[in-house]
């Protein structure tokens, strides 16, 4: 039996259990059941553009005006005026030159840095023919016409006035060899160095193997036509080898009369 005294502090204690449970502070939540605060995001940083390498001009010289570095001449194309004469012609030092024929200035310098090149890698390389003025085609041209008519001296040498030696841009290389002015020159150690070296100089190879059709000339391997190291570069790295697909002009296999 519970004492009247202690039976109420029993009721008492009951009916306060309600609101000390309801002022009770709540429990803190234990670690593990804690949220992370989410952890600030950078977006990486896009990487700069590159800078994209400006388009080759094909406009930046003519190729029609005969004092330019990139005039095309060929058998479609005659000089104007027919007996043009280069204004800048310079002789090319500590060069042999066969016959002692000069070059426009930028071609000349071009061929002396060329050669000594060669020298370098151990290789004899000089000048058999390089600027010749109308008259002096004339009489070449005359001179070939006479001796294996117009038909085969067409196949090798310019008619007066579409001549690239006229030009002063146009050089013919040797080795002291026994390939001179023939094919097999491309096949020496000399020719097989200025066609793979010639555009870091400015030349190009201007009638190569198997494109008689597009120049209107036989392989020339010792035939070099200075352009500038601009263009000369950009047609290696392209793989065109002629300057008339570089352009994008008609193939000129014969004249036009």
């Amino acid at each position: 039996m519970i004492r009247p005294r202690t039976r109420a502090a029993a009721l008492l204690l009951c009916a306060c259990l309600p609101l000390l449970a309801a002022c009770a502070p709540e429990p803190a939540p234990s670690p593990a059941q804690e949220t992370p605060a989410p952890e600030p995001t950078t977006e990486p940083s896009a990487a700069p553009d590159e800078p994209e390498e400006p388009a080759f001009d094909r406009q930046a010289h003519s190729i029609d005006d005969p004092a330019s570095i990139w005039v095309v001449s060929n058998k479609l194309r005659p000089l104007s005026p027919a007996d043009f004469a280069p204004a800048d012609l310079s002789m090319p030092e500590g060069v042999e030159n066969e016959f002692s024929q000069p070059l426009r200035e930028p071609a000349a310098r071009a061929v002396e840095s060329l050669v000594a090149a060669a020298a370098a890698e151990g290789l004899t390389v000089r000048i058999i023919s390089a600027y010749r003025d109308y008259a002096t085609q004339v009489g070449l041209y005359d001179g070939y016409v006479a001796r294996d008519g117009q038909a085969a001296a067409d196949t090798y040498s310019a008619r007066p006035g579409h001549s690239e030696h006229q030009t002063g841009l146009a050089v013919d290389f040797d080795d002291h060899g026994a390939c001179y002015l023939a094919s097999c020159f491309g096949e020496t150690p000399a020719g097989a160095w200025l066609a793979e070296n010639a555009a870091e100089h400015g030349f190009v190879l201007r009638y190569p193997e198997g494109k008689q059709e597009i120049t209107g000339f036989m392989p020339e391997p010792w035939h070099f036509r200075y352009v500038g190291t601009e263009l000369a570069q950009e047609m290696r790295a392209t793989g065109v080898t002629t300057l008339e697909e570089f352009f994008g002009l008609p193939a000129a296999p014969g004249y036009a009369e």
